[in-house]
Formats: C-alpha cells, structure tokens, sequence
C-alpha cells in the first residue's frame, strides 16, 4: 500500500558541481558476506487464474481465481530458473472480501467497506489464517499454504508474506486465535478516544458513516447486493487506516481499514520508552535485553505474536506494509526480537521519507527498505525520456553508506506497470533500467511478476483504474496466462517479443545472483566519460563493479532511437585498482557472449570500443591476461 502523497518530484538536470570526480564504493562487511538476492512479487490469487473473462467487478465464478496449488513443481521450477532466491506470496492473509464463505464460519463483509470485489490484502481481516480464495478445500486453507511452503523451499526458494501493522479490516473477526490471543479491539475501553493498552482510537459520540462516493464510484459498479446500503455499523467510530480522524472519512482515505494504536497519544506524545542515545550501533540482542522490562503496548505484544506465528510456520522473511506509520520504538522491540529466534529472517519495509531511512535500519533494524523516492523515482524519468541519467549516479551516493539495504524495483503492485501507456509504453524501455537497477548496487532486486513479459496492466476490473495489475478484483494477467499454458508453465502460447523478453530477464538475474563483483565495490565512470568523450551524453550510462576475481564494466542506452558508437574511456586510478599494465584484455558481455570487445590500457588509462543500438546494455566482464 502506498500513501497518496505528493513526494519530492526531483527535476532532472546536468549537474553542474562535482562531475568529474567518480563516486567510489567499497564494499560493505555484510554486502561482502552474501550473494545479491531477487525477490519474485507474486499476486497469489491472479497467478494460476487462466480464466480469461475479466469482467469488471466480476465474481470468482465469471472470473476465476488462482489457487495455492497452482504453484505446482514445475511452474516453482521455472520461476527459480528465472534467477529467483525468494518468492513474496503476495496477499496470503486472511482478508475482507465480498465472496461469501459463510458455509465455513466466516462472516460476510459489507461491500460499503471493501475496496472492489476480491478486496485489498492490506485489509487483514484475521491475522491467523490464509485467504480461502486460494485454497482448493477453503476448510484445509492452512495446509494448503503450508504445503505451498513445503515446495518452495524444495525448490531451494524463500518465502516472504505480508505483514500489515499500521491497520487491519474495518471488520476484524480472527476464528483461528491460538490460546490465549485476543482479537485486536476485543478488550478496549470505548469511552475514551484513547488509552495505551486499547488497540484501536475511538471517535466518542459518533457513529462511523460510509464516505460519500464521487467520480461515478459505485461499491460492486452500482450492482445490487443485500449488504449495499449505504451503512455499515460501528459505534464509536474508529479511525480510519491512514489516520483520520472523521467518522465519515473521505472517498481517497483507507475507509475500508482501522489505524491500530501503538502508544501514540493524539497529541503526538508517547506512552512507551525511547531508545537511549547510541542505540543506532547497538546489535539486535542488545535492543532485545532493553525492552525485556519495559511497558509495552498491548499492540506491539500482539504483532510480535502474529510475526512469531508465521515465522513459526516456516516462513523466511516479512514485507511490513507502509513500516514508517509505525514508531520505529516498535520496530526495534519486533525485529530485535525476530533475529534473536529468527537470525535469518529477511525483513523488508516500505517506508518513503528519505530522512527517516537510516533510522528504520539502524534503530529499527530493517534489513532492506524500499529505493523508490531516489532510485525508482529518477530511473523512471530516464526511462520515461525525460530524465537524465546523471542524476543516477547522485541518487546512488545519496544512500551510499546505506546502499545494501536499498531495495531495488521498477514494478511492484502499487506502482504502473513499464508497458502501460502512463508509464514507458513499452516493456523494451526496462531492459537497460533493469540492467542498470539490478547492477549498480549490492541490495536485492525485486521482480513483479509478469514483468518479464511485459505484462501492461490494460485490463479494467473493476475498483481503480489500469495500467496497475488489480489487486482488489478477480482478474486473470494475459501475459501471464500465455505463459502458463493450461498449467504447463513452458511459454508456448507468448509472442516471440516475449519469449524474447523473458530470457533477457533470466540471462540477466541469473547473472546477477551468480556474480561476486555485484558484491563488491562500485564507482561510476559516467561524469568521467561526459568530460572526456565527445560522443558520450545524458542518454546513456556508464559504472564499473569488482572484486579480487571479477571486474565487470557496465554501459546502458536508454534512447530508443539513438546508437552509440564511441569508445569508452576507463579512468586511471581504476586502471591502478585493478593493477592493470598497459597491454590488451578481452572483455565479453554477460549478455551476449558473442560480443567481445577488447581493454586497451596505455599510459594507466584505459578505453574499451562500445557499440550499442536503442535500449541495448552490455555488462563486459573482464578476462586477465595468464
């Protein structure tokens, strides 16, 4: 879930300060420890769905739904050999929807507080099971997911699932607590607007009242339905997810979610312990031993069950949905208490104020955050054509002392898909932004999925609009669906542009997950080349990444028209780093290995011939001579 802000929109322009000194990056302790991660994004509910109806706002019988057992072996299998090391089943929780399975205990949810008829899974609605849209028996839905588990990890692949913190259903009902767990709310005081240990703020005196609906918005499209009134009762009324505080909160608020308290009073102040100064270098177990004896919450002991509970359960890792609308107090109490049960836990957030990101890693202990105000946003642009690549390299320096922990992506579920008409109109145009994204540093990468097929997101279903792939309605990904070929996963049915597309992103992450150089330093040879080479422009880019056994020079062209014909010029303390002596060296792209270039170093400078047509990338490793 993302908030409806107006981030800082940073105008690109040549940097008129700084450009010819390269930006040099060593390696971290922890980057030099690991190999680079890809995370494969999956809507859980539209993957296996090959129903090809896409009605707007149609059911789960006209327009089907994936289930838990259509990640079969062989479709794990593929996806693994696309280069994947982990797959975030997205949406797996138990969340408010229109469906009714009453027949297995679970109560209707009223379509005035349901975002499209699938509803949004950032709505939880019980924290302690799965979705029974998924599951093939909706009464085995847990072993279902379990089993799901089971194979991935047979596949040699993690798991990571959502956790949602900041809010849950205006409708929370868990019918599977285990001992001694209480539903969220169950036990507060509704008299007063708030109290600590209360899970929930309350509105005193006023009932809750369903937004007044503008633009030609209809819950179901105007269809009819018994629970379509208009009405939805609760009294007091809550506040609403993203923190207001109307009793009939706006069209635009998270209307169909309640903000979960955690010690925030409404003026702001704390009920719980800060972190003493320092705290920023102290390591988990230390942060651990200091909340031990504190007064915690009643909201944070909660989580902390719910995030046990799954990791528990075999999952590897957590993505914690919009983590900075939570004190980072918590969050240094949660994920201190995860590494010392869990050390290996990945735990992902999406927080986008670029000032508090050294806080969520340092004080509360995130391992990545989402690169989306600086990286995403600026390679956008570029991709877009408006944008120039020399602000890539400044974003980049931006987070360089954080750069592992930077989560990479230029898809996800709440960003426009690359091939959508408001975004690059065209999958092509992600081919060097991948590369660029998926090389300039040493974080993880996340890949959407559909993305490799370029998948454009064209199909309306219903709540909200295209060029995003729904996540609120029952709606097969086309692009997808040719791939999946009646459940044998081989791509028969894709267009040889495709094909095409789908084994570049395999030839370039397995690459990635494979190379010691995207685990080690970095400096960008861009500025550089700007300076001295006549031929070289804004439109293409240009960095160099090594370690003791592999040197690779990496160049992109973002211009979908332009060719590039010009040697590239190699500095010379790079010459020196890489103890080079004037000669002759092969370097060949990882891309295309039937193009090889040579490295001509004279004088310690060095100069490789580049040849790249519109969109094209070549990473050249290269080969020392014996």
């Amino acid at each position: 879930m993302k908030i409806n802000h107006n981030f800082l929109f940073f105008i690109l322009f040549p940097v008129i300060c700084g450009c010819g000194k390269e930006h040099k990056q060593k390696p971290t302790k922890m980057a030099a420890q690991e190999h680079k991660k890809v995370i494969y994004q999956v809507f859980t509910r539209l993957f296996g769905n090959e129903n090809s109806t896409n009605k707007p706002w149609g059911t789960i019988e006209e327009n089907g739904v994936g289930k838990f057992n259509d990640f079969t072996d062989q479709a794990l299998n593929e996806i693994k050999n696309l280069g994947v090391t982990h797959i975030w089943y997205t949406g797996v929780l138990h969340h408010a929807m229109v469906t009714d399975y009453t027949k297995y205990g679970i109560s209707n949810d009223d379509p005035d507080v349901v975002k499209g008829r699938a509803g949004s899974p950032y709505a939880v609605k019980d924290y302690y099971n799965v979705d029974p849209d998924m599951a093939v028996d909706p009464s085995q839905r847990m072993q279902e997911f379990e089993a799901l588990i089971r194979r991935t990890h047979e596949h040699g692949m993690k798991v990571i699932i959502d956790i949602v913190p900041n809010h849950v259903a205006r409708k929370y009902a868990g019918l599977n607590n285990p001992a001694g767990v209480s539903d969220f709310g169950a036990n507060d005081d509704v008299k007063t607007d708030y109290k600590k240990d209360n899970n929930f703020y309350y509105i005193i005196d006023e009932a809750f009242s369903v937004p007044h609906w503008n633009g030609g918005y209809l819950p179901l499209g105007g269809e009819k339905h018994p629970l379509v009134d208009g009405k939805f009762d609760e009294y007091p009324a809550k506040w609403t997810g993203n923190g207001s505080r109307l009793s009939r909160p706006d069209q635009n608020d998270w209307y169909e979610t309640v903000k979960i308290n955690y010690g925030i009073r409404p003026d702001g102040g704390k009920d719980f312990e800060t972190l003493p100064e320092g705290f920023d270098k102290k390591e988990p177990i230390e942060h651990f031993n200091f909340w031990k004896d504190k007064a915690i919450p009643d909201s944070w002991k909660k989580f902390r069950d719910i995030a046990h509970f799954w990791l528990e359960k075999g999952v590897d890792g957590l993505r914690y949905d919009m983590a900075e609308m939570v004190p980072v107090e918590f969050w240094s109490y949660l994920n201190s208490s995860i590494k010392i049960k869990y050390p290996k836990a990945l735990l992902l957030a999406e927080v986008y104020n670029p000032g508090q990101y050294r806080d969520y890693i340092h004080l509360g202990k995130m391992d990545y955050l989402y690169d989306k105000v600086g990286f995403y946003d600026s390679i956008k642009h570029v991709m877009q054509g408006h944008g120039w690549t020399d602000h890539l390299p400044i974003v980049q320096k931006e987070v360089s002392d954080i750069e592992h922990h930077m989560l990479h992506f230029l898809e996800n579920h709440d960003e426009q898909r690359i091939a959508s008409p408001d975004f690059a109109g065209s999958a092509e145009k992600g081919k060097p932004a991948m590369v660029v994204s998926t090389t300039i540093s040493t974080a993880p990468t996340l890949l959407y999925f559909a993305q490799e097929l370029g998948e454009p997101g064209a199909d309306h279903a219903g709540f909200g609009s295209p060029t995003r792939t729904s996540i609120y309605d029952y709606i097969g990904v086309p692009a997808l669906q040719r791939w999946i070929n009646q459940k044998k996963y081989d791509g028969a049915q894709l267009s040889t542009r495709e094909k095409e597309l789908r084994e570049f992103y395999q030839k370039l992450l397995t690459f990635t997950i494979n190379s010691e150089a995207l685990m080690g330093s970095y400096q960008e040879i861009h500025f550089y080349n700007k300076e001295h080479n006549a031929n070289y422009d804004h439109r293409i880019f240009s960095f160099v990444r090594w370690s003791d056994q592999e040197h690779l020079i990496i160049v992109s062209n973002f211009d979908e028209t332009k060719y590039y014909d010009l040697d590239l010029v190699i500095p010379e303390d790079l010459i020196s780093d890489w103890k080079l002596k004037n000669g002759s060296y092969q370097v060949e792209d990882q891309l295309n290995k039937s193009i090889k270039e040579v490295l001509y170093v004279d004088n310690g400078k060095g100069r490789v011939h580049i040849n790249l047509s519109p969109l094209e990338s070549a990473i050249f490793k290269l080969k020392r001579n014996e």
